[in-house]
């Protein structure tokens, strides 16, 4: 059951997914009540943002970034996916937080949109849930390496929320043998998590960072920034195999 919070000033940003926190100061140090509203926070909104936070550099973000959990080995590639995704899907235990600071941004473009992909799952009909219940999909980083399975729905290990687990590293559901039946179901149930009403959009600053629960969400860069530079810096938090409703 999430608490309404008691230390943290929160600003939703729109409907279903995600809140600005405000009034704080990132780092390692801070005490175990505040990173525990943070995770109260993060776990209702999905994705949170904090601005302002020049002070962090690439030792203090992990070292906050750890205050949720074993950071994910740093030889372990994940590579970057222009499309709708949730992060490295491909791996049997897909990160479970990611820490995203901005270094430098474009004065325009750039932006990234989340979506959530627990009401997105909610909006299904009940004979697409009981459908999407029972699949399981393949993930790979490229077709045929690095390929793993994993339930369409996976149940959240801290909220109990069933979510969608989907995205751009999906390539096929697991028993069928055709191609397009695999595709059409892909494309059926990605439309629901990227909804509009099921999405936020952030505009970058330096400064800025997100943190987003990767067990409930999708996102994706716009890209219209051209050849404008865009740093960003991210730590990510490993996680756990994803647990079908079954």
């Amino acid at each position: 059951m999430l608490t309404a919070t008691s230390v943290l000033e929160i600003s939703q940003v729109s409907g279903r997914i995600g809140a600005v926190v405000s009034g704080i100061e990132l780092s390692g140090d801070l005490a175990d009540e505040t990173v525990d509203e943070i995770r109260l926070a993060l776990l209702r909104h999905k994705v949170v943002f904090f601005r302002g936070q020049y002070h962090l550099d690439a030792r203090e973000q992990a070292a906050f970034a750890r205050r949720f959990g074993a950071l994910i080995d740093p030889d372990t590639e994940i590579p970057a996916l222009d499309a709708w995704h949730t992060d490295a899907t491909f791996l049997d235990r897909p990160p479970r937080i990611s820490v995203q600071r901005a270094l430098e941004v474009p004065g325009h473009g750039g932006d990234t949109v989340w979506a959530n992909t627990v009401t997105a799952y909610e909006d299904l009909p009940i004979e697409l849930r009981d459908l999407a219940d029972r699949l399981w999909f393949l993930h790979s980083a490229t077709r045929g390496a690095l390929e793993t399975r994993h339930p369409l729905v996976r149940v959240h290990p801290e909220t109990g929320e069933r979510a969608i687990l989907l995205g751009g590293f999906a390539t096929s559901v697991v028993g069928l043998t055709q191609r397009a039946d695999s595709e059409a179901l892909i494309k059926l149930f990605q439309e629901y998590v990227t909804r509009l009403e099921n999405t936020v959009r952030w505009r970058w600053a330096a400064g800025d960072v997100a943190i987003w629960d990767n067990r409930a969400t999708q996102h994706r860069v716009i890209n219209d920034f051209g050849d404008r530079p865009r740093r960003l810096h991210s730590t990510t938090v490993a996680g756990d195999v994803p647990v079908a409703v079954a």
